[in-house]
């Protein structure tokens, strides 16, 4: 009996092959149901990793079995995110960004989205971090989330500084999108950094970082250039996000020349454009920041 899970795999891969061939011929193969069934059983950690990971690719591969599930479904699914092993956690982020894809699921799948925050801000696992900020990048983000979302920002921007380029983009594209937020903008510019945040823009990082975090400084700007961003004196920390991008110190302008002749066109270009949003914020007047001497948030143990 403790040998069956391990034979899960195949006969679930092979039960998911026909399946789709049901499907083909307009037939109900019931493969999804049944996975769902069995993950409401009492399983090992092995086996509903498994499950949950099959569930995932039947919700991809047969539609219209995918969109016969109910809420109820959904729920079970998230109800796997407070499951003690990391990988069921991460087979179910990934089982709820499938079933987010589904439009009449997308409200159910937000529901767990201050969970999802709350695992990528408590567990410091790369797989774990990828696969929840895939989800929530997935998702529009409710008001009522906000507070949450400034409780884990020093959490994000570790996460952008850490040496995992799959996690620090998606932890970029969801600053990217919460930078348009303007109740979060200076949750995020005070953000704290650390010393060597330009690294972030150096002409040797991956292209695809370098877009995203390109994205990410024109919004900053845009946003702190805005007339209601710019009608409050705001206080920053000496550390701060503003203060590396944005100071009187900061060397944010010499590595944007650099990347201008980046080998990427749409690096290139989207250097450009920092550099014109920079150029509207002197044009402005943005207001110089005031910084606050603070305490490092960082554990250099981390």
């Amino acid at each position: 009996m403790l040998q069956m899970p391990r034979e899960l795999p195949s006969r679930t891969f092979g039960q998911t092959g026909l399946a789709i061939e049901r499907e083909r011929h307009g037939r109900d193969s019931g493969e999804l149901r049944r996975l769902l069934n069995s993950l409401e059983c009492k399983q090992d950690e092995y086996a509903k990793s498994m499950i949950l990971h099959s569930i995932t690719r039947c919700v991809y591969l047969l539609e219209a079995e995918a969109s016969a599930c109910t809420t109820d479904d959904i729920a079970l699914v998230g109800s796997m995110l407070d499951d003690k092993d990391n990988s069921v956690k991460i087979q179910a982020l990934n089982t709820l960004k499938a079933f987010s894809g589904i439009r009449k699921f997308r409200l159910k799948v937000q529901e767990h989205s201050i969970k999802v925050l709350e695992l990528i801000s408590s567990i410091w696992d790369s797989e774990l971090h990828i696969a929840g900020l895939r989800l929530l990048n997935n998702l529009p983000l409710p008001d009522y989330v906000h507070p949450q979302l400034r409780r884990v920002m020093p959490a994000l921007m570790e996460i952008l500084q850490s040496d995992y380029i799959l996690a620090q983009v998606q932890a970029i594209r969801l600053l990217s999108y919460l930078a348009q937020k303007y109740d979060l903008l200076y949750d995020i510019l005070n953000c704290q950094v650390h010393a060597n945040f330009l690294n972030l823009f150096q002409s040797t990082q991956p292209g695809s970082l370098l877009f995203e975090v390109l994205v990410f400084a024109e919004r900053l700007s845009e946003g702190r250039n805005s007339p209601h961003y710019r009608a409050v004196k705001w206080h920053y920390n000496e550390q701060s996000l503003h203060e590396a991008l944005f100071g009187d110190e900061s060397r944010l302008a010499d590595r944007l020349l650099a990347l201008v002749i980046h080998p990427e066109e749409e690096v290139q270009i989207q250097a450009c454009k920092v550099i014109v949003s920079l150029q509207c914020s002197q044009d402005v007047g943005v207001r110089p920041s005031v910084c606050q001497p603070s305490r490092s948030y960082f554990n250099s143990g981390e």
